[in-house]
């Protein structure tokens, strides 16, 4: 049986794919606890500064492995706690980009969604059809999708189970860019490379303080950016950054 996730690290990059290509990248419990530990180690590696996660080119992931839920009962459900592990994903400091092509659907959706950047394939599409099958998003849809697309076509796609595709996901703000099918996961890389030449503590700070922004009132927002504005003074890539700025010169960012 192969690997439900291979890994590879280059150039600064740490590539997660998802690999069980027979039932259109399901999560199951099994895959998730993989990607969630594979996600933790490359958070600790030092060598890796940026993190890119992608399917295939047919389907990134068409959601969760119902066969793992569909006879569970409400006490299973609680203690498998299987939503801890999505909780661990929203703990990774370094950036994530999604490199989206074909169907991400559910729990593949909300998948999408917990990464930083969303690249998309032309032929992406994007939906939360949990109510076909009795159910609502159960790790963030109803709240990330909100936050992303706005109420009304959040209300459309959960409660209709209506699918959007790659433009219209653009266009409402869900992804990051679109770009053709056979580009989704060289335009991730791309993007990664040069990520991965940026100060690495600037970058994790960065991505901190754009999540706090859906979670706090301006005025706290503004204070808690203003903290890692003044930690970054700290740092030897700060130094390195102003100085080659004043001597018209490229830095060298060492990470630290």
């Amino acid at each position: 049986m192969s690997e439900p996730i291979l890994s590879e690290i280059t150039d600064g990059i740490g590539v997660i794919t998802l690999n069980r290509p027979n039932v259109l990248n399901a999560l199951s419990l099994d895959l998730m606890k993989q990607l969630v530990e594979t996600l933790e180690q490359f958070d600790e590696n030092d060598d890796i500064r940026v993190i890119v996660l992608a399917g295939s080119e047919k389907v990134w992931a068409a959601g969760a492995d119902i066969k793992d839920m569909a006879d569970a009962s409400v006490v299973s459900m609680h203690q498998r706690n299987q939503f801890a592990r999505w909780e661990r994903i929203k703990r990774i400091r370094k950036p994530i980009i999604a490199a989206v092509s074909g169907y991400a659907l559910g729990g593949g959706c909300e998948l999408a969604m917990h990464c930083d950047i969303i690249v998309a394939s032309e032929t992406a599409k994007f939906g939360q059809p949990e109510i076909n099958i009795g159910v609502i998003p159960g790790a963030g849809g109803t709240q990330r999708l909100t936050r992303a697309i706005g109420k009304y076509r959040a209300m459309e796609m959960v409660l209709n189970g209506r699918f959007i595709d790659a433009k219209e996901a653009e266009r409402f703000g869900l992804v990051s860019r679109v770009v053709p099918k056979e580009h989704y996961l060289s335009a991730a890389m791309a993007i990664a490379k040069q990520m991965a030449r940026r100060p690495t503590v600037a970058l994790q700070l960065g991505k901190e303080a754009i999540l706090k922004a859906s979670e706090l009132p301006l005025s706290e927002g503004l204070e808690y950016e203003r903290k890692l504005f003044y930690m970054l003074f700290a740092t030897e890539d700060q130094k390195e950054g102003m100085r080659a700025f004043i001597e018209k010169r490229k830095p060298v960012f060492e990470g630290k």
